[in-house]
């Protein structure tokens, strides 16, 4: 099963490519203009993107451009332009395939297969739960559908707690991981403070927390209720 965004303002073309693919198990979240697509991928992470060039509101070439800031996503281009140019400009800017319409869905089917089989989304830099979506690879962090912000230390204290959730990571090797080399000479009130500051962000109650919890004399926890 894939998470895939189609990105196509054609709403009987965008019914068909969903119909056509949904017996594989995939997921779909339908954009008919950029604007939409564009904040779908600022919110969460697909394996797939299928992409329309030709959209009411732009060209489908500057979501793909802003897509490679950030992502390795695979993209499939759609286009009615019959154009080797077109192709090629895509085709360097970071797209993975390109579908000329009209085409098949049967061929549009096995292409996406094959897409997802060779370059499959990278969903281990994504913690999400009903209350949180943290994407550290794209440095996005959510809570209760509220964007927060974390500096570079908080967002390694972060990523370090929640996918060793469960498990106490000591002082020392929070100080080592976080500020590497610099450890030696780093206080370890910095880690205190840093810590305090991460809970004031993440936590709705930092004095009582839920989720980042201290293990006295040892060291942090990430612990879900």
């Amino acid at each position: 099963m894939a998470s895939i965004l189609l990105v196509e303002d054609d709403r009987t073309l965008s019914d068909g490519i969903v119909l056509a693919l949904e017996r594989d198990g995939h997921l779909f979240t339908k954009c008919y203009e950029l604007k939409s697509a564009i904040g779908q991928i600022r919110k969460r992470t697909f394996d797939l993107v299928i992409l329309d060039i030709n959209l009411p509101d732009g060209s489908g070439y500057s979501l793909l451009s802003k897509l490679r800031e950030s992502s390795g996503t695979p993209v499939l281009m759609l286009t009615a332009n019959d154009l080797e140019s077109d192709e090629i400009l895509g085709l360097s800017m970071g797209a993975d395939d390109y579908v000329t319409k009209p085409f098949s869905l049967l061929i549009l089917r096995t292409r996406v297969n094959v897409l997802l089989r060779r370059k499959p989304a990278q969903k281990q830099d994504v913690f999400e739960t009903c209350e949180y979506l943290f994407d550290f690879h794209r440095m996005y962090y959510m809570i209760h559908d509220r964007e927060i912000m974390l500096n570079r230390t908080e967002q390694k204290l972060l990523y370090l707690l929640v996918k060793n959730k469960g498990q106490i990571l000591t002082r020392r090797q929070l100080l080592e991981s976080v500020w590497e080399n610099a450890a030696d000479s780093v206080e370890e009130n910095a880690l205190s403070v840093a810590m305090n500051r991460l809970r004031h962000k993440v936590e709705e109650d930092a004095g009582r927390p839920s989720f980042i919890q201290t293990v006295y004399g040892i060291g942090y926890v990430w612990r879900e209720e």
